[in-house]
């Protein structure tokens, strides 16, 4: 456990960005989630909007930390190949 005051306060620091996180991943996974559920439905008007509602959500992501840069691109990558299938 931290003994030092510095490393007390970076313990409450990491409890309370912690939840943040977790708070933003979930977010995250809820704009995935509506894209993967328009995908199994088939509507490809429906995905496309979900997909370009998701991907703000998932770039803000990178930039805050809570994902990394390539999972990102290659998530968004991987729907947007899918998406484009509804449409053939």
């Amino acid at each position: 456990m931290a003994n030092s005051p510095q490393s007390k306060k970076r313990a409450r620091q990491a409890e309370r960005r912690t939840i943040v996180n977790k708070a933003r991943r979930s977010r995250i996974r809820t704009f995935l989630r509506k894209v993967e559920e328009a995908i199994a439905g088939g509507d490809y008007a429906v995905a496309e909007t979900a997909l370009r509602d998701a991907q703000p959500e998932l770039m803000r992501g990178v930039t805050k930390g809570v994902l990394h840069k390539n999972t990102v691109s290659r998530k968004i990558s991987r729907l947007s190949a899918r998406v484009k299938a509804l449409k053939a």
